[in-house]
């Protein structure tokens, strides 16, 4: 309100001058010569606000209008700048600028009720202290003109990165394992140990049609763990929300070039860029650069 009224002292000041208009507004003239005084700070401050909104707008440009408050936040620190979290918040509010929420998503996973038990390895605890000691796996579909293009894909739990993916126009087992070996010739072909989650949707189930590329994986050390419960892969549902809900929106691929590629994209996006609140707002392979430095600095102590 004081604001407003110094604004209307100094529209009308030349008129009906400054001390008659200050009595109306039964305001002090002391404070209006402060608020004067202290005009070209405020300028500076607003100009200073403007150039870190036009920061901001580029930052969730970037990321397709994915990122909140949160990420920007991380983004801005991660460009050097000493920001207050809850200034970008208030700043976005004001200006319209919105991250892309999630929907609530439907059940996508079917249960085989044929397939023998597994033993449930991971035991529903989604947490990992160091990379290579659990993966976790799953499938989603996208739409691709009249047909459905299948994806799958296998992530580190510690990292959270994309260690191995395929894709196809069909859900056979051979696309869960072309995932995994791509996740072992990734981690250089030797994951004794590494227990791997995936639910018990029929196409990790069932008996591939290459005998070959199953004995192959098998032979690599990866053991597989599966859930007593289908809804309990969070970690592999947030990623598919991510990629589908947010990144392709309102999006309708015509060919499976287009969906391949943009897919493609995405995924190295994904893990080169995408700042993730579980590793501290860092991407997975800026985590694991840190874990790789910081195990090199352990060994040299």
């Amino acid at each position: 309100m004081r604001t407003a009224a110094w604004d209307f002292v100094s529209a009308h000041a030349v008129g009906f001058g400054i001390k008659r208009i200050c009595r109306v507004l039964e305001v002090s003239r002391s404070g209006y010569y402060r608020w004067i005084a202290g005009a070209e700070a405020r300028a500076g401050r607003q100009a200073a606000e403007d150039v870190l909104v036009e920061e901001i707008r580029e930052i969730h440009a970037e990321h397709r209008g994915n990122y909140g408050a949160l990420r920007v936040h991380a983004e801005l620190r991660g460009f050097g700048h000493t920001v207050n979290r809850k200034r970008v918040a208030r700043l976005m509010r004001k200006h319209g600028i919105v991250g892309r929420h999630l929907r609530k998503k439907k059940r996508t996973t079917i249960p085989d009720r044929l397939a023998p038990p597994v033993a449930d390895l991971v035991q529903r605890d989604f947490t990992a202290s160091t990379l290579d000691e659990k993966w976790c796996g799953d499938i989603t579909y996208v739409q691709v003109g009249a047909a459905w293009l299948y994806l799958a894909r296998v992530i580190d739990i510690r990292s959270r990165r994309v260690l191995g993916y395929s894709m196809a126009p069909h859900m056979r087992a051979e696309l869960v394992i072309d995932a995994l070996q791509a996740a072992v010739a990734a981690s250089g072909g030797d994951v004794t140990g590494v227990i791997f989650h995936a639910d018990r949707g029929s196409p990790r189930t069932r008996p591939p049609r290459s005998p070959r590329s199953a004995t192959g994986t098998a032979s690599a050390g990866a053991w597989a763990g599966s859930a007593r419960a289908m809804t309990v892969n969070a970690l592999a549902e947030s990623f598919w929300q991510g990629l589908k809900r947010k990144t392709m929106h309102g999006k309708l691929f015509l060919t499976m070039p287009q969906a391949r590629l943009e897919i493609f994209q995405w995924l190295t996006y994904y893990n080169a860029r995408r700042r993730h609140s579980a590793l501290g707002y860092l991407s997975p392979m800026e985590f694991e650069q840190q874990h790789h430095q910081t195990a090199r600095l352990q060994l040299a102590a």
